[in-house]
């Protein structure tokens, strides 16, 4: 999997508007989807969130004439779990049962997640 450094907020939520797309995206495709979801952006913020974003190497970007195309470089899912074991490794010390216990400690597990989770490692 690819090593990915830790995507800040905005980072984040526009990586999820560019998983959404079929790639490749411009800034200016992504300009529009913002100002869809209300969220108006300038063009030069968002220029400077994908540059960050391929210094992290989250994405790629190609030039086509005067236009930045960029491709995600990672998936969601690699990068849920990416960020998931640095968690793990940073907090739990790398023990999956410490997560869960402190998730059981913390009232943060229902009766439901319990028999989910019951179920799903007896499936493994």
């Amino acid at each position: 999997m690819k090593q990915v450094q830790k995507l800040s907020d905005t980072e984040m939520e526009l990586m999820e508007v560019i998983w959404e797309c079929t790639p490749p995206v411009t800034s200016t495709e992504l300009l529009r989807l913002f100002s869809q979801k209300g969220r108006e952006w300038k063009p030069q913020t968002i220029s400077t969130f994908l540059s960050r974003l391929v210094d992290k190497e989250a994405l790629a970007v190609t030039r086509h004439g005067r236009t930045n195309q960029y491709m995600p470089l990672i998936s969601p899912k690699d990068y849920k779990l990416l960020e998931t074991q640095n968690v793990l490794d940073g907090l739990y010390q790398g023990s999956v049962k410490n997560l869960i216990s402190a998730l059981y400690d913390g009232d943060k597990l229902s009766d439901e997640d319990i028999s989910e989770l019951k179920k799903w490692f007896s499936e493994k």
